[in-house]
């Protein structure tokens, strides 16, 4: 059988670094992790006026991490925290492919700064900086290097997740300073860290609808490898 093409987004970068030109990023353990899982991947470009070509195409989607963040706007936040930086071109793209997505009911990954996408696409709002609104919270941005864990998840029973990934808890690395702020009707909260910070959310009215606020790219744990591949069984089972 053809392996599922699934669609993954890119980071945009302004000129300097790689290119004096505007360019595209994506680290490559995004594309080993779908590859090793049996997807097919293909990189997506910040063209709004693009997803529903894209949708007919793709299989299912994954909504990558950056260093930025969804503006406020989109989920009713307020004002910006100083600490907020926004891409505006890639997310009006990444809200409308991810809605697009899951209103033809494909399957949608949801990584970091994805998960948080994902969940303002569901309804939901978002913590805009963690250590100003969590009281002694955990070093959501980890001093330690991504490819090691930054601290644990609890998993809940009866979840799609922990079904999933078979265990009650996760070590999971940890890169953000954003994290959802609550449940919409609709959303089930799927994993949280020890001091109370939600870090997986799902959508059971979809076929696979799974966020987390991790990098399980980096295959740190088993239960990550057990994530891509039940994502890649979504995708193939059209």
């Amino acid at each position: 059988m053809p392996r599922p093409l699934i669609g993954v987004t890119l980071d945009a970068e302004k000129p300097g670094g790689y290119s004096k030109f505007p360019w595209y990023a994506l680290r490559q353990n995004y594309l080993d992790a779908i590859d090793a899982a049996g997807g097919l991947p293909i990189a997506l470009p910040h063209e709004p006026d693009r997803v529903a070509d894209y949708l007919q195409h793709i299989d299912a989607l994954v909504v990558t991490g950056g260093a930025f963040d969804v503006d406020p706007s989109y989920y009713g936040g307020g004002d910006r925290h100083a600490t907020v930086v926004t891409k505006d071109k890639r997310t009006a793209f990444e809200f409308a492919v991810t809605k697009g997505a899951l209103d033809q009911n494909k399957p949608v990954l949801g990584i970091c700064g994805g998960q948080q996408l994902l969940h303002v696409v569901l309804g939901g709002k978002l913590i805009q900086h963690i250590p100003d609104s969590i009281a002694d919270a955990l070093a959501h941005e980890q001093p330690n290097p991504r490819n090691e864990p930054g601290h644990t998840v609890a998993v809940a029973k009866g979840t799609q997740l922990h079904g999933i990934v078979g265990t009650e808890e996760l070590a999971v690395n940890s890169a953000h300073h954003q994290a959802a702020a609550d449940a919409p009707q609709g959303v089930v909260i799927n994993a949280v860290a020890s001091d109370g910070v939600i870090e997986g959310i799902e959508a059971p009215a979809y076929r696979f609808c799974i966020g987390v606020q991790w990098h399980p790219e980096f295959l740190i744990s088993e239960g990550d490898a057990k994530l891509f591949r039940a994502f890649l069984g979504a995708a193939a089972a059209k």
